[in-house]
């Protein structure tokens, strides 16, 4: 007998058969490049827009219970409208538990707020909760009333991954499960909730970049504070970033920048050979640190009757023909005078020989995007970069909320999908790319600190850039600013308060002691008891001055622990470090023995086997018998097991054997045998 498949069943595998049918005979999968000789266009301008001068400064208050609130302030002059206004806002705010004390090893950094991020307006919840609704929905025109949430805790990143795993079960589980208006709400007011926090967390990374690369004065932060917190940042926007070990962040923080170095050099190269190739004129915009994060191409006038009716290829591009466009002809819009010498180089006003021509801005770019450079303004479709930016959004809400259609529950749909995700992101076309976020991001922080935009040419950009949104939480420029002073005086009080920031810290702290209490199985419990009550349980211990001490030991043995794990990675550990600082950490640990981990042991046991100094060996062997778990003394054995090892070596670590035999260690059974064959208890 056949089986015969539901209609329902049948009619969604046609219409995912004739989608990808039609996706692969449409103009879309054809390729679009054609061979063309460029026609003597004109070289860009060598000076572009000029990078702004440094405006940061950091300021420093001191909190209640040993902590400090460090925040960095950046002179908005883009935003400056009057010569009575101050342009300079509150960016960035990160509480560092310091214990009350000088000593770095034990600080730890708590929450940043990014202060622009606030609390959405009803209006905004309502709208961001509206499926198929992409676009803003207001501002926020005031933020006082609370106080303002941190977009990270940089010392509880994994409960970040805990939180949307538990989020996406029940939305799968039990809200889908409702029907189309709850399952269509919920998923869009998440979407746009998450994206309005990455976008955010993008503009913080380019605060703290800019302020590392510009700052000239005495630095609050360590050089490893700055690249953990930029790293955590990074990993925010991954799904499982959180539980990222912190020996990685440093890894993570060099592969993310050079990645995002490499992906602006291509996408400006490919951006300026299309540009000359098409007789355009291509112009970086530059952030204060010199970096090129955004371009913008122009037209210059004459050109327009000179090249009337030429072809444009407009791949990687994504515009209209300038050359058949007549209200470019008859442009009343913004525009630009520039000189140019006989080679069509950028000179100053009043250069002999030089040439007046008007220039017209077309589109302005993102470098960072990962593809194509990424459209974000076209001065003459305001609405192109919005349908551009939608086609993404619109085909994962129809195919998703819509159609239930998923990658690993449906075949056909997938071999569909990924016959359009291959077409469109190898193609260069601006189609089904992934999110503008992080260049729609930059380039309001851009506009913010970049003084040297004439004042309505910012305007313009602002104004297409507010097109471009899709998230009904987003406020635009001037109304951030504003909102980032508003957040800031409130995290002041909040921070002056003994029932404030005070507290929480507190709080934190006690919750900090709870692993030196409890197993791996307690933890696991509390932590799922926290995930289910959605937060509002929390265990804490006890503050005593015991407690207090074993979390202020248990900081110094992480961060020397940390230390000693980038030690081990080195091939020579006396070449490439300064082997007295590598020498303080191992007496750190051997004094410290009972409460170091099995991680530690695997450590100093690679250290071992990484030096050839006496003394640290030494160190390293004590520091193995004084670790009392089982991880420990299997190492040590390892070590007088290896033949290759010197003899001196290999007798020093039977006696410490011995020694933990005699005192009854935390040995694995099956290796307190092997030790008791080979070297005996006396």
């Amino acid at each position: 007998m056949k089986s015969v498949c539901p209609p329902a069943q049948n009619a969604r595998r046609i219409a995912c058969i004739l989608f990808a049918l039609l996706l692969a005979i449409s103009p879309l999968s054809l390729s679009i490049a054609v061979a063309q000789t460029p026609l003597g266009a004109p070289e860009k301008p060598p000076d572009a827009t000029r990078a702004p001068e440094s405006g940061f400064r950091l300021e420093r208050i001191p909190v209640a219970g040993g902590a400090e609130l460090l925040t960095i302030f950046g002179n908005l002059d883009g935003l400056r409208t009057g010569e009575s206004q101050t342009a300079e806002t509150p960016l960035v705010s990160v509480l560092r538990d310091t214990l009350g004390d000088a000593d770095t090893e034990n600080d730890r950094l708590r929450y940043l707020w990014m202060l622009t991020y606030t609390k959405p307006t009803l209006t905004q919840r309502i709208a961001a909760a509206i499926p198929f609704f992409y676009n803003r929905a207001g501002n926020k025109r005031r933020a006082v009333g609370s106080n303002p949430p941190p977009i990270i805790d940089l010392a509880s990143t994994e409960r970040e991954v805990w939180n949307k795993i538990f989020w996406t079960a029940l939305q799968n589980i039990l809200l889908d499960a409702y029907g189309f208006p709850l399952k269509a709400s919920t998923r869009a007011y998440r979407r746009n909730v998450t994206d309005y926090r990455k976008s955010h967390i993008v503009r913080a990374l380019a605060v703290l970049s800019l302020y590392e690369t510009t700052e000239g004065g005495t630095p609050l932060f360590t050089s490893t504070e700055m690249q953990d917190i930029q790293a955590r940042l990074m990993l925010a926007e991954k799904t499982l970033g959180g539980i990222v070990d912190d020996i990685y962040l440093q890894r993570v923080f060099e592969k993310q920048t050079t990645l995002t170095r490499d992906v602006r050099g291509h996408n400006w190269e490919l951006l300026r050979q299309r540009a000359e190739a098409e007789s355009l004129y291509f112009e970086p915009l530059l952030m204060p640190d010199g970096s090129a994060t955004h371009a913008l191409l122009w037209v210059a006038r004459p050109d327009l009757a000179q090249n009337r009716g030429r072809a444009f290829e407009k791949r990687f591009l994504n515009i209209g023909n300038p050359w058949k466009d007549d209200r470019l002809l008859n442009w009343q819009g913004y525009s630009e005078t520039r000189y140019f010498d006989a080679e069509h180089r950028a000179v100053e006003p009043g250069t002999a020989g030089a040439k007046e021509v008007q220039m017209i801005p077309l589109a302005l770019y993102g470098l960072d995007h990962p593809k194509v450079p990424i459209l974000l303004v076209d001065f003459r479709s305001p609405l192109n970069p919005k349908g551009r930016e939608m086609s993404r959004r619109v085909l994962q809400d129809v195919t998703s909320t819509v159609l239930g259609l998923s990658r690993f529950g449906d075949l056909p749909f997938f071999l569909s999908r990924t016959i359009y995700d291959f077409v469109t992101g190898r193609r260069g076309m601006d189609l089904n790319q992934p999110s503008r976020l992080r260049s729609y991001s930059q380039l309001k922080l851009l506009l913010s600190l970049n003084a040297s935009l004439n004042p309505q040419l910012r305007e313009q950009i602002a104004g297409g850039l507010e097109r471009v949104s899709l998230n009904p939480l987003e406020n635009d420029l001037r109304v951030e600013a504003k909102v980032a002073r508003d957040q800031y005086a409130a995290l002041v009080d909040y921070a002056r308060r003994p029932d404030g920031l005070p507290a929480r810290l507190d709080r934190d702290r006690r919750a900090e002691m709870v692993p030196l209490k409890h197993g791996s199985k307690e933890k696991a419990m509390l932590r799922l008891a926290n995930v289910m009550t959605f937060g509002l349980y929390t265990h804490r211990e006890k503050a005593t001055p015991g407690t207090t001490a074993r979390m202020e030991l248990q900081r110094r043995l992480d961060y020397h622990e940390r230390f000693l794990r980038e030690v081990a990675r080195s091939p020579r550990a006396e070449v490439d470090w300064n082997i007295e600082e590598v020498r303080r950490s191992l007496r750190l640990i051997l004094e410290n023995g009972a409460a170091a981990s099995g991680r530690m042991a695997v450590i100093a046991a690679r250290i071992f086997a990484r030096t050839e100094d006496t003394e640290t060996r030494e160190l390293c062997l004590n520091s193995l018998y004084r670790i009392n778990n089982e991880r420990a003394k299997k190492e040590l054995l390892s070590i007088y097991n290896n033949q290759q090892i010197e003899a001196r070596w290999r007798s020093a670590s039977a006696q410490y054997l011995r020694m933990a035999i005699r005192e009854n260690q935390t040995i694995a059974p099956a290796d307190a045998k092997t030790i008791l064959s080979l070297v005996g208890h006396k």
